[in-house]
């Protein structure tokens, strides 16, 4: 293994959130009078903390969120989560080869630590991910695509930044592991290719992970 520490993006890279969570985001953004396509949502929000939807929002048309957005918007994913969410095909495969080899890894999340734990636990990925190996940027000031978030997990984990590889769907997400100065394999299967420059490696199955990894 190439390097001491894996560490995974949660939202389409371990679970199969994201056509769930944008799908909401999307139609109920639109419902508050900001009108926003699924297509919109992915584009502009996939793989960023909720203050990134206040500010664009604010931005674009001089209003505010209510209040309970927020609460709001996750108590409607949770319930979708409970009936549609499921791991990444693929993903449960890698992890067993890792803690089979030995690797350390870990999850550094844009989502809340409740989202975090809700998806693993409706997926079953809850039993590789114990409380020491979840982080979210709600532990930090600034999440992606600043690389505070990874940096953290890094410290937390007890590994050097430039000995860390993360794993990421996102652009956000991407800049924000070459800002920490980590090597970074962009996951395609719901994002462009070129929406993810910056990446060492791409790949589109999750099968390939593990054998990119070595």
């Amino acid at each position: 293994m190439r390097y001491d520490l894996v560490i995974f993006d949660n939202d389409g890279v371990l679970v199969d959130s994201e056509p769930i969570s944008n799908r909401l985001l999307a139609g109920y953004l639109t419902e508050l009078g900001h009108p926003t396509s699924y297509e919109d949502s992915i584009r502009d929000y996939m793989g960023s903390a909720m203050h990134r939807v206040h500010d664009l929002v604010l931005e674009r048309s001089g209003r505010r969120l209510p209040e309970d957005f927020d609460e709001v918007f996750h108590a409607r994913v949770f319930a979708a989560f409970e009936r549609e969410l499921r791991p990444v095909p693929g993903v449960t495969d890698v992890l067993e080869k890792l803690a089979a080899d030995g690797v350390p890894y870990c999850v550094a999340s844009s989502g809340s630590h409740e989202r975090i734990r809700v998806g693993h636990r409706t997926t079953g990925l809850d039993r590789w991910f114990t409380d020491e190996r979840i982080f979210s940027s709600e532990d930090v000031g600034r999440g992606k695509p600043a690389p505070d978030l990874f940096l953290y997990a890094a410290e937390r984990m007890g590994v050097a930044p430039g000995r860390c590889v993360v794993v990421e769907d996102s652009p956000l997400g991407v800049q924000a592991a070459v800002a920490a100065g980590m090597d970074v394999y962009g996951f395609t299967a719901m994002t462009p290719p070129e929406r993810l420059e910056g990446a060492g490696r791409l790949f589109a199955d999750m099968g390939e992970l593990a054998g990119l990894l070595v």
